[in-house]
């Protein structure tokens, strides 16, 4: 084969590559297909969270005394102990102060008294199907993770099947059938084949994790899983029984006010609160670094005892501590929200359109697998149907935590079942879209006359507009669409 990236390029190990990228996706396409859709709009979780709940107080700073006064007002409400009390300042894309225990989470206002409770259920509906699929933590990591590790398998095997592709990132074809879809396909993956592999390889790092730490810890530290991180992220104390007045809260919080004017600091912890054994702890971001922070300890006198080290440790600290960032975006602001949210839609269409082309060259070669691909479209339509369907649930009739679950999950696998029995993808697809932009225009509707007297609050309108481009858009799709043909089709190499 001329013209090759690969040395020694051959016919057979295209045909073998190719073989295994096909077999990937159609086994974890749709998996890894929903962690694309879903880490694409994790990335504006804050978004999301001022506008489930546009009416909550909104500062760009508290004073370390008011911070202090509704933490501990919060935590003398506690019916049962809790193990650790904090303090989430005010970012700049979520300008709230937010008082968390193990059981409750309020907000506060700037002068310290309470506001009212922490509620947006969609999206911490959403966090917990990209961080788990709604599976128990750890098991839920472990299989994020190995989705990420197929994801690059995917990605490998897709260069290695088309030994031109960065020869022809440019060069699109016109024509009926595949031809068009396949250039799209191969396009998108070259032009965004950095950020989707590092986003893998990020992902399969923070979801196998754990696995990987309770492996280590059951060779080399008798079994105590959290000594596996304390090089990197510090070690706990072990906690001291007895009871104690609460730790120094406004103290930390000034003290870092003071020293570290340059930083900003996101959450206070206090573990172990009213303990003999207690002390705090503040995690700042440094705006130089990828790291998602330092830690910043404090005795219950609220005297510094120094930080852990991420900041300006080892070379090893810092990689891992910037892991997380650099797989949510949570580094540049807007601008780089705005380009991982081009970049996550652009994997989304390269996987939906992967196993599309994979249908139509069945068809082209005369054996058409209409079932499959019917119920193919509904993952990719069904998909964004159910979390639409979800937001209406949780703005619109208040569902909330197992409810939202077992709507997405028991809706997406009836759509899917539905779809293989109809057997009609283009009529699924069509039907699929029209269904998202109901529900969530009647979303939007609802969450509109809940909140009319707020609409001009930036709180509410970011994502106000954006939902309402994305149902125009997919509204201007729904045009009416030549048939396909199932004829064989002759289709230029690539």
């Amino acid at each position: 084969m001329k013209n090759s990236i690969w040395p020694k390029s051959s016919s057979e190990r295209v045909a073998k590559s190719l073989e295994a990228h096909s077999v990937i996706a159609l086994a974890l396409g749709g998996l890894i297909y929903i962690l694309a859709v879903t880490g694409t709009l994790s990335v504006f979780n804050h978004e999301f969270q001022r506008w489930e709940q546009p009416a909550a107080p909104e500062m760009s700073s508290i004073s370390p005394d008011a911070a202090a006064q509704a933490a501990t007002s919060v935590f003398e409400s506690e019916a049962t102990p809790t193990t650790h009390l904090y303090i989430n300042f005010p970012q700049p894309d979520l300008p709230r102060t937010v008082i968390t225990t193990d059981t409750q989470a309020f907000f506060a206002n700037s002068d310290g008294t309470g506001g009212p409770r922490v509620d947006f259920p969609w999206t911490h509906f959403l966090l917990d199907l990209h961080y788990y699929l709604h599976l128990p933590q750890i098991l839920g990591l472990t299989v994020d993770g190995a989705l990420g590790v197929f994801l690059n398998a995917m990605s490998i095997s897709g260069f290695m099947a088309h030994p031109r592709i960065f020869r022809d990132a440019f060069t699109f074809r016109r024509g009926a059938g595949r031809v068009p879809l396949t250039d799209l396909h191969n396009r998108l993956s070259v032009w965004t084949a950095p950020f989707h592999i590092s986003n893998a390889l990020t992902g399969a790092f923070l979801g196998l994790a754990s696995i990987l730490a309770i492996s280590i810890a059951s060779v080399s530290f008798s079994g105590d899983f959290f000594a596996v991180f304390s090089p990197v992220f510090g070690s706990e104390p072990p906690a001291i029984d007895g009871d104690a007045a609460i730790a120094e809260i406004a103290g930390p919080i000034a003290y870092m006010q003071d020293n570290y004017p340059d930083l900003l600091p996101t959450y206070f912890i206090l573990h172990d609160p009213a303990t003999a054994g207690q002390h705090s702890t503040i995690i700042a971001e440094h705006s130089d670094r990828l790291i998602f922070g330092e830690y910043y300890n404090f005795d219950a006198s609220g005297a510094y005892q120094g930080n852990v080290g991420i900041s300006d440790g080892t070379i090893g600290q810092q990689i891992i501590g910037s892991v997380y960032n650099v797989h949510f975006g949570n580094w540049g602001g807007l601008p780089v929200k705005l380009a991982y949210l081009i970049f996550g839609l652009s994997l989304s269409v390269i996987i939906a359109s992967g196993l599309r082309i994979y249908f139509t060259r069945r068809r082209e070669k005369g054996r058409p697998a209409p079932r499959l691909e019917a119920g193919w479209e509904a993952v990719v339509w069904g998909t964004p149907t159910m979390l639409a369907v979800t937001l209406l649930g949780a703005v619109g009739l208040g569902f909330d935590g197992v409810s939202l679950i077992l709507i997405f999950w028991l809706g997406l696998a009836g759509l899917c079942i539905g779809a293989t029995a109809i057997a009609r993808p283009d009529r699924v697809l069509r039907g699929l879209k029209m269904a998202t932009c109901l529900f969530v225009s009647l979303a939007l509707l609802v969450h509109v006359a809940k909140h009319i007297d707020l609409l001009g609050s930036f709180a509410l309108l970011p994502i106000t507009l954006t939902l309402l481009f994305l149902v125009l858009l997919v509204g201007i799709s729904l045009r009416p669409e030549p048939l396909r043909s199932s004829a064989k089709t002759k289709v230029p190499a690539e």
